[in-house]
């Protein structure tokens, strides 16, 4: 800012120097003065030269300020937008249109438009006091009052014409990241789009999002194009409006004592002092159409961040954290994977499973550690999707606890993924409490959604979902997990699990591996408590059996969302969720396979 301030009083006068620099050519070309001719020449390189060096090294610094505002709002708008699950709740729950666009493009446009205005508008009411002062001195006060009246009048017309290009500029970034949106979707989407030959469709609703654009923008134009009529007219108008102020004392003989050359030179440098006070006017009434930009952009951002000061507010505090624990997560995470014995018969690894996780393996290192003995309690519990009055499931009660493991089934739009939602907090509760007895850390309470989670990155990064490499000795650990999980392949494909790749993983992985790695995050972690959500859906019977196994060698304990009947013999409740009042929670008396029932 400083930097910024004092470049422009440094242009200032420059720019000062050089507007009289015309009106000293015309007394050395009126006295024929070679040797004057001479120095002013070698005095107006000097100043163009500066000039030069002064406004490139404004405009530098105009951007360094530019990027430096983007960067601490950015930043500032991420430390809110992440809090949490915020980022969840305005992307899901909130009707604000484009959350992304306002974070990556609406702030950047803030910045820049904003920047450019920054040094005119700090530096007009000097520049503008100083010229008034030079005008009265040369015009008496018909100049100062011409061109505040001027000045006044253009101003008045131009608020009048802005308002409805506010309005248009704010529409049409919305209509900008609705089609931004589609195309962001289509790639996301594409195989499944591709299975199905949906390209007309998909052109025919991309085009109709371009033509709704399309039309914002012919409208944003048509009202720009009387905002920049006026512009244009304020700006010619006030080079002749110098002259006009200049012609009033000279044809009342203010100056009919001076010689011609004298008089030419009086005017050339009245002129500039008045041309440059009517460019200083006019230069904010220019500023009328960053103002537009500034105004849309900062309405949306502005919107934006008060949409997420209300979620946060709205947060749902029905849950509350309390560690029952003495366990460590490195206590928990000290088992030797060397010890790990996955058993693929489901006549020996899968009834052990099925008798409770912590109790699977006495004689592994997870049998000798004592697992914290709850991991939450669901008591009365009432809930239904947001801004909705449809109940899926009422007076619920429940709790999880360590060695027993819940299945949690129904049919289809039951709630099952819907509860799980709830107990995570990103829903809210319409009655009763969820009470979560661990901290809410990988190393606690691990749940794997419906759609597997990965980030851009490193293997590791995906298994290990850390900023911060922990230890050095996790290679050989992460290794080991690929491996059992059936992954080996790629750790070929990625030349190993520290090579920071720029992969979409959704796009490089098939649901089953996606399944897999989800898995492998799990193992790694190495949690008391796990939630699984149709965790194994895409994987077979086969790997089932393996991860629910290694789930019993490690310790987990589990409650699973799922539709497959070869799922219980893992597990030692299940939950029946039916809509409204009507659930059930029973034990599993059957372990068989029911791989007949497998579909």
């Amino acid at each position: 800012f400083i930097k910024l301030t004092f470049l422009s009083v440094s242009e200032q006068v420059v720019i000062f120097n050089i507007g009289n620099i015309p009106s000293q050519y015309y007394k050395v070309f009126g006295e024929k003065d070679a040797e004057g001719f001479r120095d002013k020449t070698i005095f107006a390189l000097v100043l163009i030269v500066s000039e030069a060096f002064i406004k490139s090294t404004n405009t530098y610094v105009t951007s360094v300020l530019y990027i430096t505002w983007r960067g601490e709002i950015t930043r500032r708008v991420h430390d809110l937008y992440f809090k949490d699950v915020l980022y969840y709740s305005i992307n899901v729950l909130s009707d604000l249109d484009n959350p992304d666009q306002r974070i990556t493009m609406d702030i950047d446009r803030l910045c820049n438009s904003f920047s450019l205005m920054f040094a005119p508008l700090i530096l007009s009411p000097f520049t503008i006091a100083y010229y008034l002062y030079k005008s009265v001195q040369s015009t008496s006060y018909l100049g100062p009052v011409g061109v505040i009246s001027f000045f006044f009048v253009a101003t008045v017309i131009n608020k009048f014409l802005m308002s409805p290009v506010v309005d248009y500029v704010f529409k049409r970034e919305k209509m900008e990241g609705n089609f931004r949106f589609k195309h962001m979707q289509m790639r996301v989407t594409a195989e499944s789009a591709a299975f199905y030959r949906a390209g007309k469709i998909e052109k025919a609703k991309a085009n109709h999002k371009l033509m709704k654009l399309l039309k914002t923008q012919q409208k944003l134009v048509a009202r720009e194009y009387a905002l920049n009529f006026s512009i244009n007219m304020s700006d010619y108008l006030g080079s002749i409006l110098s002259y006009v102020l200049l012609a009033v004392p000279i044809f009342h003989g203010l100056y009919d004592g001076l010689s011609p050359s004298d008089l030419s030179v009086l005017i050339s440098k009245n002129a500039f002092v008045i041309i440059y006070l009517i460019n200083s006017f006019t230069s904010l009434i220019d500023l009328s159409s960053k103002v537009t930009d500034v105004a849309g952009n900062a309405h949306r951002v502005g919107e934006f961040i008060e949409e997420l000061q209300k979620l946060q507010c709205e947060q749902p505090t029905s849950r509350s954290y309390v560690d029952h624990t003495n366990i460590s997560a490195h206590d928990r995470q000290s088992i030797a994977l060397s010890e790990l014995n996955i058993v693929s018969d489901s006549s020996t690894g899968a009834e052990n499973q099925s008798r409770g996780t912590g109790n699977s393996n006495q004689s592994s290192g997870a049998g000798n550690l004592q697992a914290p003995q709850r991991a939450l309690t669901v008591n009365n519990l009432t809930y239904r999707p947001p801004k909705s009055k449809d109940i899926l499931c009422k007076s619920l009660s429940f709790h999880m606890e360590s060695g027993v493991n819940i299945l949690v089934t129904g049919d289809s739009g039951c709630g099952k993924s819907s509860l799980l939602r709830v107990i995570c907090g990103l829903w809210p509760k319409a009655n009763g409490s969820v009470d979560l007895h661990q901290p809410y850390d990988p190393g606690s309470i691990l749940f794997l959604p419906q759609k597997p989670y990965f980030t851009d990155g490193s293997l590791r990064q995906q298994v290990s979902d850390r900023l911060i490499i922990v230890l050095s000795t996790d290679e050989d650990k992460m290794t080991t997990l690929l491996t059992k999980a059936g992954l080996d392949r790629l750790l070929i494909r990625t030349q190993g699990i520290d090579v920071d790749l720029d992969w979409n993983w959704y796009d490089e992985l098939s649901p089953g591996e996606m399944q897999r790695l989800s898995f492998v995050r799990l193992f790694y972690h190495q949690p008391p408590f796990a939630v699984l959500d149709e965790a194994t859906s895409q994987i077979g019977l086969d790997a089932e059996n393996e991860m629910y196994t290694m789930c019993g060698e490690l310790g987990i304990t589990v409650l699973s969302v799922g539709h497959r009947a070869s799922l219980r013999q893992y597990h030692n409740m299940e939950l029946i969720l039916k809509r409204g009042d009507n659930w059930t929670l029973q034990p599993i008396t059957d372990q068989s396979n029911h791989i007949a029932d497998y579909d």
